[in-house]
């Protein structure tokens, strides 16, 4: 994998390509549209990265927010999306422990995420790679109504 792909940050020009690869990877209930998409990768306190194939496809990127909460700094997956093609080849993996490194380096102690409660290979996927389910959100993703697990890791252990 690592000869064919390699990580890098975001880049404003990045946006198009990763609104394309959301709109592919997610049903619409789940999408972001240009705006917020464009809002979540450039906020002051954003960790992007992006999965790209050594020809120049984007093929998969982690947007991440460290967030002051109460008297520590949590991350917040906003979100994770790699290429129908490009999964199973540990891209989604690799990209989550960057965010993760970016994350704890900047303070994070916990990494938080949600995911749909129907997604059983997004849940074991972050089962894997340690998140732990926390609670359920009723409702979470927006006029769908639709239920989500939050998961969250601790980062100090990094």
């Amino acid at each position: 994998m690592s000869s064919e792909f390699f990580f890098r940050d975001y880049r404003a020009p990045d946006l198009e390509a990763m609104f394309q690869l959301d709109e592919a990877c997610f049903a619409e209930e789940f999408r972001f549209d240009r705006e917020s998409m464009r809002e979540f990768a450039e906020e002051q306190n954003a960790i992007v990265r992006i999965a790209q194939k050594i020809g120049g496809e984007m093929v998969g990127f982690v947007i991440v927010h460290v967030e002051r909460v109460v008297t520590e700094w949590r991350a917040y997956v906003v979100t994770l999306d790699v290429a129908a093609e490009c999964r199973q080849l540990g891209l989604g993996g690799r990209l989550m422990r960057e965010a993760e490194a970016c994350a704890a380096a900047a303070g994070a102690r916990w990494m938080q995420l949600h995911v749909f409660t129907g997604n059983a290979a997004a849940i074991r996927f972050y089962e894997r790679l340690g998140y732990e389910q926390i609670s359920r959100q009723k409702d979470f993703y927006g006029e769908a109504g639709l239920d989500a697990f939050v998961y969250g890791k601790e980062l100090h252990a990094l």
